[in-house]
């Protein structure tokens, strides 16, 4: 830094250069005997001189002793050990140790060995504190051509291998250039990112492209808060190339005031520089540099962006916020206490989990730990994954005396993402905390369904099921799975001002998955699918709290916690119960996973069309494209599914003791499925595709017995 190196850090620095001659070095080293608090001076001084390798990269093992000086009889420390980790010894140990701890793990390149290193010269990661930092200082290797630090000899190897494929095979030992950064655009907001942006840990700017679609939904979620107060504090705790604030700042302008926050220096630096690459304002931490930069003179800012560089749960525990935006790389569990502790009332939280292992029962071990809570895979598994990290959100917003109204649970290939609202007050904590059962599910059939409420014991609890897999199968037939959240996923009035949104702005990729996820919460079908005209806008109710929009004319108020409003919201909460529509049957059925064989099925949206014409409330689903959210039993969606599937061979005799044993099969279910055969005038006939005949020879066999 321009200061002049003492006398004695000097020459501790021409102890630690190779290039050097090595009579020079023995000289140097010989006249005074280096103190060992000089370690840290040493690694710090190197960075003054680019052209030196770092100490732990040697030609030769006795080079590797001379850095020791083993020559005298005296006690020595290790020079790539901290004195907590290896205290001085005589020159037989020390010569041992280097030889077994050192460099016999050593990773070889043109001639040199990196050996391992133990100094404190790799970063922490910051989620560990307490006695789990000391542990992570050492076992690294230093990087022979870019100095990086990388803790294990595998990834060593391979780090270097992907220098020799790209030709970086000389080295020059000098500090690592930053490379040449490209700039992507999304949304009409253009990020720098590193080539290697879409690998976790291996770069400082992840750029995840098939996350577009998260954000967006994310992006609508904030829109629609932004309608409802203004101005807002939203907070991305996980920034990285900061593409989700940016897109805030910039759509939405004064609206909301966006704080970027990421613990990684180097992804703090590439935040800014995307803040001037879009012409935003950039409200520097007071920590830093102290003034406020305005960037791109003459031309119009359209928002104001603060970046600050702490560990997200210190920034939620110092700061509130009227949105929180949760993205880490995992899971997200370790934050969820510092999320609802400062969160405003009526504000929202959204957290993305990408820990699809364990959420899809991959891995159930990691689950258990991480969420508490027992699963196996099912033909459900996504809407499952969505449930246990609500169950998980409620016990997070509970410990804090605060309840949540869930807003949007969506579970697709790589992340599951939730969105909440959060409620202050014991009261509503407790409601909340209510809705975590236990699942009961059948692994024969696949039937499930919620625990009654209560603590008592049940002497059967096989009785709750609907269907008989345990009276006619032996032994155990069904796991208990859980705890999980047992309310509603969605929130049509929420979800049909996220389309708003997403249309006024011209987000193309999210506008057919909130149409779904609008039928899915009104367990209705595509087509009778309408937007709210705008007598019904005006009367959208979240939370027993009517919000104002766009088009609202009437009065409407907004509650913002205070005691003097808690008679109105309890009125209207009241008042609207008759009103408000029944919540969407809880999980689905594939049906695929419930098809005959022998049998070809209907299609899809007839299916979805007979099991409504049969008094039943269907949809379909976002969690599975072959899935039917309704609210009819297994033993009802298994005779609807057979009474319309055709056999898939019609033209000889040899179908019909697939026939028969169809017939077979289906009196072999619940007595409900029996009795549908007496409703079978109810269900409509298609004549133009054949069914109806196919279906009148099959569901009785008395033409059979007659012929």
């Amino acid at each position: 830094d321009g200061v002049v190196v003492s006398d004695e850090v000097e020459s501790n620095n021409l102890d630690v250069k190779i290039a050097k001659p090595e009579l020079e070095t023995e000289e140097k080293g010989t006249e005074e005997e280096p103190p060992r608090e000089s370690d840290g001076n040493i690694l710090d001084v190197s960075l003054d001189y680019p052209r030196d390798k770092h100490i732990s990269i040697q030609r030769h093992l006795c080079d590797l002793e001379k850095l020791a000086d083993l020559t005298e009889d005296q006690k020595k420390p290790c020079p790539l050990c901290p004195e907590e980790k290896f205290r001085a010894c005589n020159s037989h140990k020390l010569r041992r140790h280097l030889q077994n701890l050192h460099w016999k793990v050593s990773v070889e390149f043109q001639g040199y060995r990196m050996c391992i290193c133990h100094l404190p010269c790799h970063p922490v990661k910051p989620n560990l504190v307490g006695d789990q930092t000391a542990s992570k200082m050492g076992a690294h290797y230093h990087c022979i051509i870019c100095s990086a630090t990388i803790t294990r000899r595998t990834d060593m190897i391979g780090h270097v291998n992907r220098h020799v494929n790209k030709g970086e095979t000389e080295s020059r030992f000098i500090t690592v250039r930053a490379p040449s950064a490209e700039v992507v655009k999304e949304a009409a907001t253009d990020v720098q990112v590193l080539p290697n942006h879409s690998t976790p840990y291996k770069t400082d700017s992840y750029f995840n492209p098939k996350m577009k679609l998260n954000r967006q939904l994310i992006f609508c979620a904030l829109a629609v808060l932004a309608e409802e107060r203004k101005p807002i504090e939203c907070l991305d705790a996980f920034g990285a190339t900061g593409i989700m604030g940016l897109q805030w700042a910039k759509h939405l302008r004064s609206s909301v005031k966006v704080t970027i926050n990421d613990c990684n220096e180097n992804s703090v630096t590439v935040i800014k520089e995307n803040c001037q690459l879009n012409k935003l304002k950039l409200k520097l931490n007071m920590k830093e540099e102290g003034n406020d930069e305005t960037v791109a003179d003459g031309e119009e800012n359209p928002g104001t962006i603060e970046v600050t560089k702490m560990d997200a749960n210190v920034i939620m525990h110092l700061r509130s916020f009227d949105f929180i935006h949760l993205d880490p790389f995992g899971s997200s569990v370790n934050y969820l206490d510092s999320a609802f502790r400062n969160v405003r009332n009526l504000g929202i939280v959204s957290l993305t989990s990408t820990d699809i292992s364990s959420l899809y029962a991959k891995a159930q071990h990691v689950a258990l730990r991480h969420y508490g809570c027992n699963i196996v895979r099912t033909e459900y598994y996504k809407e499952l994954a969505a449930r246990i990290v609500l169950a998980a959100v409620t016990r997070a917003a509970a410990r804090c005396n605060k309840g949540i109204e869930v807003l949007l649970a969506v579970a697709l290939e790589h992340f599951v993402l939730v969105v909440v609202r959060v409620l202050r007050g014991a009261s509503t904590a407790d409601d909340s905390a209510k809705k975590i059962r236990y699942l009961l599910h059948c692994q024969w059939c696949e039937e499930r369904i919620f625990q009654k409420e209560g603590t008592m014991v049940e002497e059967n609890p096989y009785q709750q099921l609907p269907c008989d897999c345990h009276g006619s199968m032996p032994g155990r037939t069904a796991v208990l799975l859980g705890p999980l959240w047992s309310g509603a996923l969605f929130n049509p009035g929420f979800l049909r001002r996220m389309l708003l949104e997403a249309v006024q702005h011209g987000l193309d990729e999210a506008q057919p998955l909130l149409k779904t996820l609008i039928c899915e919460a009104e367990c209705t079908t595509l087509k009778q699918f309408s937007t709210h005209g705008p007598a019904e806008e005006n009367k959208q109710e979240e939370c027993g709290v009517y919000i104002k929009t766009s088009n609202t004319s009437a009065e409407s108020y907004l509650v913002h916690g205070k005691r003097k409003g808690e008679d109105g919201i309890r009125g209207v909460v009241k008042r609207l119960k008759a009103e408000h529509s029944a919540e969407h049957p809880p999980f689905y059925y594939n049906v695929h996973r419930h098809s005959l064989r022998g049998m070809n099925m209907p299609k899809l949206n007839k299916f979805l069309t007979y099991l409504s014409e049969a008094g039943y409330r269907v949809s379909r689903t976002h969690f599975d494209p072959m899935g039917v959210r309704t609210n009819a039993p297994l033993a009802q969606f298994k005779t609807v599914l057979l009474k319309y599937s055709t056999p898939t061979y019609t033209g000889g005799q040899a179908e019909g003791p697939v026939l028969l044993s169809g017939d077979v099969l289906m009196g072999e279910e619940a007595p409900a499925a029996a009795g549908s055969k007496a409703e079978g005038a109810e269900f409509p006939e298609d004549e133009e595709s054949g069914v109806a005949a196919a279906v009148s020879t099959h569901s009785s066999p008395t033409p059979c017995a007659a012929d």
